[in-house]
């Protein structure tokens, strides 16, 4: 299994890495990945999720029970309700959103996969993220999964990240080099 050294030497990626191996050798990858979807919907959602996960005055076996609670509601598979379980022991419930992200990134790997989280001003339509979608990947050679989101600072174009590349065609951008191309 090739996993990058950079996510197992953070807390978060142990943590990521041994429940990937879990969930692999129980043939559960895809079901444990959808729960963390949920579970990382949840935490943006709620304020009050968010509170139980990073409020260091309440004791595990609150966080445990909060957690476990929120598990039932979800409808969590028993892997993802455990290690929820060991993460209340364990005291590291406020490592969550990054434990989540690392998954996602090992299992994204595993697939041959990559993520582009793609900004733009106005949120785009499904038509124009699927050309996005077979241009990114006909550019990387490898399957390309969009991760879209709005930021109408931008006022126009695209702002589109892979691992650490960075395509800038933001208007926004635009206008501050040609601001700096007329100043000097």
């Amino acid at each position: 299994m090739d996993i990058s050294a950079g996510i197992q030497a953070s807390l978060a990626g142990r943590y990521a890495s041994a429940l990937f191996e879990l969930a692999a050798e129980n043939g559960t990858v895809t079901a444990v990945e959808s729960d963390l979807d949920m579970l990382s919907s949840a935490l943006s959602d709620s304020e009050d999720l968010r509170g139980v996960t990073t409020n260091p005055e309440l004791s595990r076996a609150s966080q445990g029970a909060a957690v476990a609670g929120v598990a039932e509601h979800l409808g969590l598979s028993e892997l993802t309700r455990n290690f929820l379980g060991v993460l209340a022991a364990n005291r590291r419930l406020s490592a969550l959103p990054d434990m989540i992200r690392a998954f996602q990134a090992i299992a994204a790997a595993q697939r041959g996969e990559v993520t582009a989280e793609v900004t733009s001003a106005h949120p785009l339509s499904e038509e124009q993220l699927a050309t996005l979608k077979d241009k990114l990947t006909a550019r990387q050679g490898r399957t390309v999964k969009i991760k879209p989101s709005v930021d109408p600072d931008l006022l126009g174009g695209l702002v589109v990240t892979i691992g650490s590349q960075r395509i800038d065609g933001s208007i926004r951008t635009r206008l501050n080099s040609l601001a700096t191309a007329m100043k000097g």
